[in-house]
């Protein structure tokens, strides 16, 4: 019996070292885990900001045009080389005032500077224009040369009224030259000329926009503050040119000198 004992003792010995000397193996070998899920960090396109903060000029931003900017539709070269101006034409409601315009509306004084600007840009220089008033945002008038009669007649249409989206506007006109750009191979020169009489809706995106602008194009940027003296976020001496006018002579005067001083430019392909 005391035998027997001994046996089924040493079995079960056995037995044990077996089941041990499984547990070691399991719990020395190496646990594979389940591949973690990587997220996806690509912004949606809608979601990125073109007109984002730009701390300085990198080889990237500082392309003219955009690598990006298809260039399917080149012009010929002895185009290349021409200036392209882009109006923004403020035609918000404080326009219908009289400050500073005599016994006249500001609308009607910038009307007539206008037209009158308008056929003193070069007869192969691109024409543009973007207007709010009352009947909304748009652009009214294509980039294009020899457009200086529908020019006019679509600034003589504009009616006083709503707000002041020059943010949106300055974008838009961005979006214009920046297409031409690829056309000319970055050859010429780029303007966007400005005649408001108020303050921007969004100042701070408006000065977040013309900072990136700049940083990435070499886009000219000149405006013609009507009666709101040089208070205003377009004004950055030594980046945009500004010019105050408090009279309808002084109006005129300013839009002149945006064409004198294009003359000092020279064509660029890098800034």
């Amino acid at each position: 019996m005391k035998k027997l004992l001994c046996i089924y003792t040493a079995a079960l010995l056995l037995i044990l070292s077996v089941v041990l000397s499984g547990c070691s193996e399991d719990a020395d070998r190496p646990k594979i885990k389940a591949p973690t899920p990587q997220k996806n960090n690509v912004v949606a396109p809608q979601q990125q900001n073109r007109f984002a903060p730009v701390a300085t000029k990198t080889a990237e931003s500082s392309v003219w045009p955009p690598a990006a900017e298809k260039q399917d539709n080149i012009l010929p070269a002895d185009q290349w080389t021409r200036k392209n101006y882009v109006m923004i034409f403020d035609g918000s409601g404080s326009m219908a005032d009289q400050r500073c315009s005599g016994d006249t509306t500001k609308i009607a004084v910038a009307k007539e500077a206008v037209a009158d600007w308008a056929q003193s840009v070069p007869d192969d220089a691109n024409l543009g224009l973007i207007v709010f008033d009352q009947q909304g945002f748009s652009t009214r008038l294509q980039l294009g040369q020899g457009e200086r009669r529908a020019f006019v007649q679509q600034v003589q249409a504009v009616v006083p009224g709503a707000t002041t989206p020059l943010n949106r506007a300055v974008q838009i006109a961005y979006d214009l030259l920046t297409a031409q750009s690829g056309k000319q191979l970055g050859y010429g020169e780029y303007h966007i000329v400005i005649v408001t009489d108020g303050a921007a809706n969004l100042p701070a995106k408006l000065t977040q926009t013309v900072n990136a602008l700049l940083a990435r194009s070499p886009i000219i940027i000149s405006t013609i503050g009507f009666c709101i003296a040089d208070t205003h976020s377009l004004n950055q001496p030594g980046r945009t040119i500004y010019k105050a006018a408090d009279n309808p002579e002084a109006l005129r005067q300013g839009l002149q000198d945006v064409l004198a001083e294009s003359e000092s430019f020279d064509d660029v392909t890098e800034f």
